[in-house]
């Protein structure tokens, strides 16, 4: 087997290290510079990736704090929103026991008056009854002649009689 013959196998050891060399030689002149540009390359467009999703991550880290800083004073804003509705509707619910008081007031002084009214009207109709009957008992006073004790008697008969009749209405 030729291929084991010492002389032979060391020139074909001798031109394989020289292919190899030249192999190396040309991948390290041709294909290194583009795969280590390429290999660069993505170092870079990583690195860029990294930086980029790490400046994201800042600004979503920036945005939810403001969200977060916009939530809490909205929140407050809407806490005194709620706490002003309550004085407004404490202050409303004042003025309308205010006006209602004033109202009861107003009724009552109508009443009041209407009263006086009713009691004034009752008491002329006492005296207007008062007159009848006296106009009643001089009537039949004149048909006979009285006393003085006989004119007492009456009187007394007749207020006795008005009172139980102002009594029944």
């Amino acid at each position: 087997m030729p291929q084991f013959d010492t002389h032979f196998f060391s020139s074909l050891l001798f031109w394989e290290w020289v292919s190899f060399g030249i192999l190396l030689f040309l991948l390290y002149k041709y294909a290194f510079p583009g795969i280590l540009n390429a290999l660069d390359e993505r170092e870079r467009k990583i690195r860029e990736s990294i930086e980029a999703a790490e400046r994201s991550r800042a600004e979503a880290e920036r945005r939810l704090a403001e969200y977060e800083a916009r939530m809490q004073s909205a929140q407050q804003e809407a806490a005194e929103l709620v706490a002003q509705a309550k004085v407004r509707v404490q202050h409303m619910m004042e003025e309308n026991e205010r006006r209602m008081a004033a109202e009861a007031e107003r009724i009552k002084a109508n009443a009041a008056r209407e009263i006086e009214q009713e009691r004034r009207k009752a008491l002329e109709e006492v005296r207007r009854y008062t007159s009848e009957l006296g106009l009643r008992i001089a009537e039949k006073v004149l048909e006979r002649t009285l006393t003085d004790a006989d004119h007492k008697r009456l009187a007394d008969e007749a207020l006795i009689a008005v009172a139980k009749d102002f009594e029944k209405s």
